[in-house]
């Protein structure tokens, strides 16, 4: 029913609200999966995943951890075992869960054993979190292809998936929301220019 009043507000209203008409009835028919990646603070890895065809949604969060339904306040802090992360829902009809480790990589340091950037602690650290044997297979291959391109040994950890936790509101879409303050965040954690260092000839 929800489908049928979406085509018919299409064709009523045809310059309104298309395109998000459009993603709801692409949303209702596709496929879904899920990915569960740190690369330290969440912020910075929305827009990467967002902005690919095939991911349907990604929601900053906590994964692991020894306690319920952290604050952002309490996993900041450390101690809590929990680590900033993403869960990323999308179409593998549309994109492949390699291509969405390829995004992965390219947005974090694989080199830096004490968390990301200027962010350092357990839970800042670069994880891939597998939530099946496929997903694991393809995390380590795609590891070791990266060792071998850099001709370093990645620190980064492959994990199984034991649950995950939705960090609060504001930080949901936060380079939308504050896109001044996210861009600060980044240029002064030396973010871009440590991707670049890395990546730019490789």
């Amino acid at each position: 029913m929800k489908k049928l009043i979406i085509m018919i507000m299409v064709l009523l209203f045809p310059n309104i609200g298309m395109a998000k008409m459009t993603k709801e009835i692409n949303q209702e028919t596709s496929k879904q999966e899920i990915a569960i990646f740190a690369g330290g603070c969440f912020w910075c890895m929305e827009k990467p995943f967002d902005e690919l065809d095939g991911v349907i949604s990604t929601i900053s969060g906590y994964t692991g951890g020894n306690i319920k339904n952290p604050t952002y306040e309490q996993v900041s802090a450390g101690g809590t075992g929990h680590i900033e992360s993403l869960q990323v829902t999308y179409d593998p009809d549309e994109i492949t869960y390699q291509k969405l480790l390829e995004v992965f990589w390219k947005n974090i340091d694989p080199l830096d054993d004490k968390g990301q950037f200027c962010d350092k602690g357990e839970q800042y650290k670069s994880v891939i979190f597998y939530k099946n044997e496929q997903q694991k297979q393809e995390a380590e291959k795609s590891l070791k292809d990266i060792e071998n391109k850099l001709g370093e040994k990645v620190v980064t950890k492959i994990i199984t998936f034991s649950n995950f936790y939705p960090a609060e509101e504001y930080h949901q879409d936060y380079y939308k929301k504050n896109p001044i303050r996210y861009k600060f965040y980044r240029y002064n954690c030396g973010r871009d220019a440590r991707l670049e260092e890395i990546w730019k000839t490789k």
